[in-house]
């Protein structure tokens, strides 16, 4: 039975409170498209992708106007190129990342992700070739975003993996420094990275997925906030209440919208990702949130705890309303796409050694970071290090998308438009861990990881 309060306070999320499906992306296997002749996997992985989701942007576009809700973005994943590329050379991987742009320019889907290797233990020739060809790829491509796993709980941390990231993102940085360095904005680093997630820089279609699938990433974090400010001064309990009835219902609509693309596509349906993913809007950040459940700003003593009272609230009224929960599921704290995270790290009150402690109760980790352009290449490898140890200790996802904006310094501003928003550049601690990460090899798998 419908009712008619609860339809009148959806409309109100959407046009008040910022509302809306912040990404339906199509996960398309690239398995078939393998060739040992560069050319003809370049043409394989365009007819893959154009075929398999001609009807996609269109399909999103009648969904808005049937239920009246706003979808963000369109989106494919596709399978990680340095496997279904295998033997490809580096300048080969380039050409297929070309490949992948003109197929996302051809449907007019906003961003493509899966030009990434998973090298958790070791590198395959495909994985060491992918990741060299990433600066090129990202700085002469507008919508291919890439990503690496270098750890699991499972396998431990690939050391030598790391090592190189910080070449890969500095380099990255200065191919794209006419832009702000927009490139590292489209590659992250990755422990324990989730196959069916539908958010960027880090989606890509894991290997035990079906040929096709749509998977939908709800968004909310301005409902979340207004409802946490309305309930007034409630105990932390009720507000944890608050939050689960709230995300219960975000959620729902990511199914609503999911299962409808999923029938109209003829796509098997793949998970809700009920991550709170704000925007640079004022009223869709996740920082507000906090906030309003009483810290003068975030960044404040105490904000840990606060986020991971909302992202437990998040999770639980989330697999409520949904049984196919999955991707990264909780609150994302991206710097540059936050209102309330740009103003608190400007003001001083929130730095990277506190974000880092907040990754260990969120669904992410070190997200879009803006940090000076002269940052030592061994002190990114250390953040990426300490970030990764997080997600690997405690069996979750943490990640790190950092941006040394090539040629500015503390207090500058980047300036990415859309989405990716605005960051103040942030301090950086440069006390060098390059000894430790010259050492190599890999970091064992901790003791939690024997569960059979």
């Amino acid at each position: 039975m419908l009712n008619t309060k609860d339809i009148l306070e959806t409309i109100n999320m959407i046009r008040e409170e910022n509302l809306d499906i912040r990404t339906v992306t199509m996960g398309i296997s690239l398995f078939d498209c393998a060739s040992e002749d560069e050319n003809r996997f370049c043409d394989n992985i365009y007819d893959k992708i154009t075929r398999s989701a001609e009807n996609l942007v269109r399909c999103c576009v009648e969904i808005e106007k049937m239920y009246g809700i706003p979808i963000v973005n369109r989106r494919v994943s596709v399978t990680p190129l340095s496997i279904a590329g295998g033997a490809l050379t580096s300048s080969g991987y380039v050409r297929a990342a070309r490949a992948l742009d003109r197929a996302a320019d051809t449907l007019g889907i906003n961003f493509i992700g899966g030009f990434g290797a998973l090298v958790q233990k070791g590198f395959t020739k495909g994985a060491a070739g992918l990741i060299a060809a990433i600066p090129e790829a990202l700085s002469t491509t507008d919508k291919v975003c890439s990503s690496v796993n270098v750890a699991t709980t499972k396998a431990g941390i690939n050391m030598d993996a790391v090592a190189q990231m910080g070449s890969i993102i500095k380099e990255t940085a200065y191919l794209t420094r006419d832009a702000d360095s927009v490139g590292c904005a489209k590659f992250v680093v990755f422990a324990n990275v989730p196959e069916d997630n539908p958010f960027m820089a880090g989606a890509f279609h894991g290997i035990g997925e079906a040929e096709t699938v749509i998977n939908v990433g709800v968004s909310g974090p301005g409902v979340v906030a207004a409802a946490v400010k309305k309930a007034g001064d409630v105990s932390l309990g009720e507000i944890a209440e608050i939050i689960k009835k709230t995300a219960f219902k975000i959620t729902r609509m990511g199914q609503l919208v999911a299962h409808e693309a999923s029938v109209r596509l003829g796509v098997p349906f793949g998970i809700v990702d009920l991550s709170l993913a704000p925007t640079p809007a004022v009223g869709d950040s996740v920082a507000h949130i906090l906030e309003n459940m009483g810290l003068e700003t975030c960044g404040a003593c105490g904000t840990t705890a606060a986020l991971a009272l909302l992202n437990d609230a998040v999770k639980k009224g989330g697999t409520m309303a949904s049984s196919h929960v999955g991707g990264l599921s909780g609150a994302f704290i991206p710097v540059s796409e936050d209102k309330g995270m740009i103003d608190a790290a400007a003001s001083g009150a929130l730095t990277i050694e506190k974000l880092e402690a907040m990754t260990a109760v969120c669904s992410v980790g070190l997200d879009m970071i803006a940090i000076p352009g002269d940052t030592p290449e061994a002190v990114i490898c250390g953040i990426i290090a300490d970030e990764i140890s997080i997600g690997v200790v405690n069996n979750k996802t943490t990640a790190v998308r950092l941006i040394p904006a090539h040629g500015k310094k503390v207090g500058d501003t980047v300036s990415f438009g859309g989405l990716l928003g605005y960051a103040p550049v942030m301090k950086v601690n440069t006390a060098s861990p390059a000894g430790f990460i010259a050492r190599g090899g890999r970091i064992p798998a901790p003791i939690q990881s024997l569960r059979n």
